[in-house]
């Protein structure tokens, strides 16, 4: 596990950077991304957060109805870390949804701490229980 300072103990998520898709020589795979991680600088540490949840949340032209809550413009793309890419302390992860293009250099959180986990069965198909893709 990665230390954790004092400044982000209290924290349930960690910064990290969407830096592109996987990628060979002349192919890449949308729908694979490699989020750069804040403070992860090799692969041990990397390794703690496969099987965590990562979230893209961004803000939509028009609002949408949430369930019990107002209309919102923000919206989020739920997604899995699925494996260490390398050895410097990216991750790949599968998103609900490919992560569109202009997300590239954008902020992504990997979330430590999920609650509905626990209840939710399917990976990647919308649950009755907590409304996201679990």
């Amino acid at each position: 596990m990665p230390m954790l300072t004092s400044k982000s103990a209290g924290k349930l998520h960690v910064k990290g950077v969407f830096t592109g898709f996987k990628r060979g020589l002349r192919k890449q795979s949308e729908n694979t991304s490699l989020i750069k991680l804040d403070g992860v600088f090799n692969k041990e540490d990397a390794q703690y957060y496969v099987g965590k949840r990562a979230v893209y949340i961004y803000k939509a032209k028009k609002t949408t109805a949430t369930p019990g809550k107002t209309p919102s413009r923000v919206r989020a793309i739920w997604g899995k870390v699925t494996r260490v890419h390398g050895n410097s302390g990216v991750v790949r992860a599968k998103f609900a949804h490919n992560l569109p293009p202009k997300a590239m250099g954008h902020r992504i959180r990997v979330v430590s701490y999920f609650p509905f986990s626990d209840y939710c069965i399917n990976s990647f198909f919308r649950c009755s229980y907590c409304y996201t893709i679990c």
